[in-house]
């Protein structure tokens, strides 16, 4: 199973982006699908998970702002990013975990101009 990112550009302050991770097959199989992100210099850090079950979990810096969703049948992950800030500027991985496999995709460039 492959993941492809997209989404990603530049937007200010205050502004709105959809990221999308679409996989090549079967992503119901993946019981968590993540988003996580990184910023230059820095570690990857988690940003919001959901479980099969639809169950979410947020970073504490994107509460309120960021919403996880998924659509098994269209095998996607969704990151719906709002009022976004000029430290929310990093690269987004989506990530999909199973007892099985753990899978990144590429990557997604979210730049923040103030």
């Amino acid at each position: 199973v492959q993941l492809q990112a997209s989404g990603g550009g530049v937007v200010q302050a205050g502004g709105s982006l959809r990221l999308s991770c679409v996989a090549s097959r079967n992503i119901g199989s993946f019981t968590f699908l993540a988003w996580y992100r990184q910023a230059p210099g820095e570690g990857r850090v988690m940003v919001a998970t959901i479980n099969n079950d639809g169950s979410t979990k947020y970073g504490d810096s994107v509460k309120g702002r960021f919403t996880i969703s998924r659509d098994n049948a269209k095998n996607a992950v969704y990151l719906q990013m709002n009022g976004l800030k000029p430290e929310d500027a990093a690269v987004y991985y989506c990530n999909a975990a199973s007892p099985f496999a753990y899978i990144w995709g590429q990557g997604t460039q979210v730049t923040v101009s103030s």
